[in-house]
């Protein structure tokens, strides 16, 4: 697996349960919330996860951080999700083929247990599946590899259910420059990009400017005639100098068009110290690797000892919601929503949010904090929901 600067190395601490305990008391009303109200998590990584290692996440599973009981248990009922294609195959026609074997298991998953779940591809098929009990599975590709420049390939995964497209990864594609990719070969959006993003607006799926170059981000939003979204980003506030977070800058430019970050839950995404303990391991692993042999029993063996002589320091539930309350301050309440990047961090989750059926305890964390009934289910989906009816709204008059 390359899922680089995700799941990576997967730090290697599941082997070390660090940072597991529960400590916030739910309440009967943050459960009722849970249950009564459309859950929308813009991205959850349990295509890939299959693709790794098939589970069947009908049912309970020993893995992962989704499966049904898990879901229920939590009151998700809308996780997009994500068709995430490694950057490794950028410029390649096995990411357009990747990118239909992950729809194809989704589309397993509801054949396997259509009592259960439903594929979403709009706002009414989630509003509808909601009152039939259902748990609704819409879809959004993350990196647009599989395009391939050609608008046919947009059309093609439209029909597919595909909903959304970060227009990239962790390198430069076709399409944009990548946050993570400091070769800036397009500085910004790629011709093709500019005509993509007009095209994706005609269509109806929406942009995501995740992983994108921060002037990317902004071509984007001065090219797009819907609001955009951010399906699994947080605040470079609480994060200086990692650019795959956005500044408070970006974030009001996101406001104005009337788009929503939704809040990754990795604590590399949320902390500054487990930000910088991410990249310590890196350079630690890049200096072993050079005098131990890249997979070496010797390199997993210095690894182990690194981790265990520095534990990786766990965000908590309270730091997610810093970044929540940060977003409402600058922009209002509008404009936020839940992105976990669940069964895409590896074991970097937050105390309090280790799985899908941790939802109460960021609702508790928000009735805490003050935050209204009708507030908390903006957050909860309402937000995500107003910005994809926009998106169905304009595409259905061009």
């Amino acid at each position: 697996m390359n899922k680089l600067f995700k799941i990576s190395t997967l730090f290697a601490v599941s082997a070390l349960n660090i940072g597991s305990a529960t400590a916030i008391e739910v309440s009967e009303k943050a459960h009722k919330l849970a249950q009564e109200n459309i859950i929308i998590d813009s991205h959850i990584d349990v295509p890939y996860r299959l693709e790794e290692k098939w589970e069947d996440v009908t049912k309970a599973t020993k893995g992962g951080d989704f499966d049904y009981p898990r879901a229920k248990q939590g009151g998700l009922n809308a996780p997009f999700m994500s068709i995430y294609i490694p950057a490794s195959l950028d410029s390649s026609d096995t990411s357009t083929k990747l990118a239909d074997k992950l729809i194809d298991y989704v589309e397993a998953i509801v054949g396997r247990a259509p009592n259960k779940f439903a594929i979403a591809s709009s706002t009414a098929d989630v509003e509808q599946q909601f009152a039939q009990g259902l748990i609704s599975l819409p879809l959004g590709m993350e990196n647009g590899s599989p395009i391939q420049g050609d608008l046919a390939n947009l059309h093609h995964f439209y029909e597919r259910g595909i909903r959304y497209i970060t227009l990239a990864h962790s390198q430069a594609n076709h399409i944009s420059d990548s946050s993570y990719d400091l070769r800036r070969k397009w500085k910004g959006l790629s011709p093709f990009g500019k005509e993509l993003v007009q095209e994706m607006n005609k269509v109806g799926v929406l942009i995501d400017i995740s992983h994108v170059s921060d002037a990317a981000f902004y071509q984007a939003i001065e090219l797009s005639k819907t609001p955009v979204i951010a399906s699994h980003s947080s605040l470079r506030a609480f994060t200086p100098g990692f650019e795959r977070n956005m500044d408070d800058d970006m974030i009001k430019a996101l406001g104005k068009n009337g788009g929503v970050i939704q809040i990754n839950f990795g604590s590399t995404f949320v902390t500054k110290r487990a930000n910088a303990w991410s990249n310590n391991l890196k350079a630690k692993r890049k200096e072993l690797e050079e005098k131990l042999g890249k997979d070496s029993d010797e390199l997993k063996a210095a690894m182990m000892a690194f981790m265990q002589e520095s534990p990786f320091p766990y965000a908590t539930l309270d730091t997610v919601l810093d970044h929540i309350d940060h977003v409402v301050k600058l922009i209002g309440i509008d404009h936020v929503g839940i992105g976990s990047d669940y069964d895409g961090v590896g074991d970097s989750l937050p105390t309090d949010l280790k799985d899908v059926s941790a939802y109460p305890n960021l609702i508790q964390g928000l009735l805490n904090r003050d935050y209204s009934d009708k507030d908390i289910v903006k957050i909860l989906g309402g937000n995500f929901l107003r910005v994809w009816k926009a998106n169905e709204v304009y595409a259905a008059k061009h």
